[in-house]
């Protein structure tokens, strides 16, 4: 489990042990030279990935580290200085620790690689961001892309020997990279629900990073502003938006006798008309079926409208979702017995 760390000024470059060496690769303890102990553990420690400067501080010889990445050589260069300790096919955290080497100790991974470390839903890439101090001459080389910055997060969370920016600040660096709309709020959508960060998080991200590339993510915060939890009601909001429905309240609380009686996705009190995107990832897991189905039988019985629509109709058949409200709010109108309160903060 990753932990939450703060900057600090001191770095350990490797690990010292005086009961044997771990292996890297072999996990098992084995007699050694004692200028090659430090190299080996350090080698356990960051899965077999390390820098020219770290092997040479370890006490390994330059003409010793020549040797292993020759050609045909038991080490391979993955970046400029950085080496991985086998002759495979690097893994993702073995490149990720290779990017943050040769980044620097006070560099972060951001952007979509942090945010599968936070299991939030982005897309797949072979790019790996990182942070580093605007002062720092570094460009970006092979899979590594580097960002010089002059808002050098003093807080990220630790995993080992990686540090990723925390999950408001990979948010808005993924989303600053986006061109389509659906992307961001899909992004913000999974971090929001899954409380990797707060909605006020990326809004004060929002407001202290550059204008620059910041549309997509201001658009859907606007939504979240709105009541919009998710990237299929994001769709569902900009759907309204280019219609001529009437505006209705998103994700409002309906009570009835001070009791909770649900929170719907979309709601026109004034013809006590409501709308429920059945996402699988949000609404229908297995589980929860039961608890949906006495959800709709509850809504039914207090005399509410309920229309039911998937995120693949919203997208691909708007005209119909459009025709189904309209038909419902000519007909509806607004139960006395409801008390509408909007969206939870």
């Amino acid at each position: 489990m990753a932990n939450h760390c703060r900057h600090s000024d001191s770095q350990v470059p490797f690990i010292r042990t005086e009961r044997g060496v771990l292996s890297a690769l072999g996990a098992t303890l084995s007699a050694m030279e004692p200028s090659d102990r430090a190299v080996q553990w350090l080698l356990a420690y960051q899965r077999g990935v390390i820098s020219r400067e770290q092997a040479l501080a370890g006490g390994l010889s330059d003409s010793a580290l020549r040797h292993r990445i020759r050609l045909g050589g038991p080490w391979q260069r993955l970046l400029p200085g950085v080496y991985l300790a086998s002759t495979g096919e690097p893994t993702r955290a073995q490149r990720q620790i290779a990017a943050i080497l040769l980044a620097g100790p006070v560099s972060l991974i951001t952007g979509p690689v942090a945010l599968q470390n936070y299991r939030i839903r982005v897309f797949e890439t072979e790019i790996i961001d990182v942070l580093v101090p605007a002062e720092r001459r570094l460009t970006s080389r092979r899979f590594v892309a580097v960002h010089r910055t002059w808002r050098m997060p003093r807080e990220w969370t630790c995993d080992g020997p990686l540090r990723f920016a925390l999950a408001a600040r990979a948010v808005a660096d993924a989303v600053r990279d986006l061109e389509a709309l659906p992307d961001a709020r899909a992004i913000v959508g999974s971090a929001v629900q899954k409380n990797r960060c707060t909605v006020k998080q990326l809004v004060d991200e929002l407001t202290a990073g550059p204008m620059r590339r910041s549309a997509l993510l201001r658009t859907v915060l606007a939504e979240v502003a709105d009541g919009v939890r998710s990237a299929a009601e994001g769709d569902f909001h900009a759907l309204v938006k280019r219609s001529a429905l009437p505006w209705p309240l998103f994700n409002a609380r309906l009570f009835v006798d001070g009791v909770l009686l649900a929170v719907v996705d979309a709601w026109w009190p004034q013809a006590s008309v409501a709308v429920e995107i059945d996402s699988r990832e949000w609404h229908l897991l297995p589980a929860d079926w039961e608890n949906t189905m006495r959800r709709h039988d509850r809504l039914i019985a207090a005399g509410i409208s309920v229309i039911h629509v998937s995120p693949r109709q919203i997208r691909n058949e708007p005209d119909l979702v459009v025709g189904y409200i309209v038909e419902a709010l000519r007909h509806g109108r607004p139960a006395a017995n409801i008390v509408t309160l909007p969206a939870a903060a």
